[in-house]
């Protein structure tokens, strides 16, 4: 919760605050907003992601998408993200000034036609840009970190090929590298998240201002919670969506390996 610093001094601390004032309500505030957000942001973001990888994996060709696969996974995810803040922006507003703006709105019903009324389509989408700067760095973090993550779990720490892993074991795989990619997830984006926060909440400011006004420190505020939150969420995400692909039997691709033409040009084969 970013709204008074001397109000909120941690997360318990919040925790406490919030129920003390508005009971169990006040926790579940923006729900609705958060909820249809981040889901439409997530179905955008891991399906474009999956486009984008084999769109541009065709351009490279086989053998430049194993070189240059880690700038495949940051272009992929940069691209997926540009495209999943465009619909995540709205419910984002929406949800900010639900939670910090006492008296505001209480509900998303009330929320949406007032800031409308207020500010017209601009209320929705002003925190966009500083979104982007949120939400593309650290996607490419998620995705990128994740990829790479496996690569090396399989390579160095699993005592046998993914292949004769059974799929429960390929799962907890997941689990593991997702968290880990959520950590640096989390630092990589929380300064422009403190950012977007304090803009959402005041009319008029502009980033810059913003970042100003915060200094070094205040931008870092709060991440230890942001880490444990963020570390959780994006390991759920990850074990869900591959739970789901195990589930409808979708193509879940090993991790990659360097393609036999390759290793015959740099004299690796017999």
């Amino acid at each position: 919760i970013k709204v008074d610093p001397q109000k909120y001094k941690g997360i318990f601390n919040g925790f406490s605050v919030t129920l003390k004032e508005d009971g169990v309500r006040g926790l579940a505030k923006g729900w609705a907003p958060t909820f249809i957000g981040y889901s439409m942001q997530g179905l955008c973001k891991f399906g474009f992601y999956e486009v984008f990888k084999v769109l541009y994996s065709n351009m490279l060709g086989e053998e430049n998408t194993y070189l240059w696969r880690t700038s495949l996974y940051l272009a992929a995810s940069a691209s997926a993200e540009f495209f999943a803040d465009i619909a995540l922006a709205p419910m984002e507003a929406a949800k900010v000034r639900i939670q910090t703006q006492p008296g505001y709105a209480n509900t998303l019903r009330d929320a949406a036609p007032k800031m409308y009324k207020e500010e017209g389509l601009k209320a929705f989408y002003k925190g966009v840009a500083p979104l982007w700067m949120r939400q593309i760095p650290y996607t490419m973090m998620k995705f990128a970190c994740f990829e790479r993550t496996v690569e090396a779990l399989y390579k160095f720490v699993v005592p046998k090929p993914r292949s004769e892993c059974s799929k429960p074991e390929q799962l907890v795989v997941t689990f593991i590298a997702g968290y880990i990619a959520g950590v640096f997830c989390a630092i990589v984006s929380h300064p422009a998240d403190s950012v977007v926060s304090v803009l959402n909440k005041e009319k008029g400011s502009s980033a810059s201002q913003v970042l100003k006004r915060l200094g070094f420190k205040g931008v870092w505020k709060g991440l230890f919670a942001r880490i444990i939150m963020i570390g959780t969420l994006t390991a759920l995400q990850w074990f869900i969506y591959d739970s789901v692909k195990v589930y409808f039997r979708l193509p879940r691709p090993p991790p990659p390996e360097m393609p036999e033409s390759l290793k015959k040009k740099l004299g690796l084969t017999q």
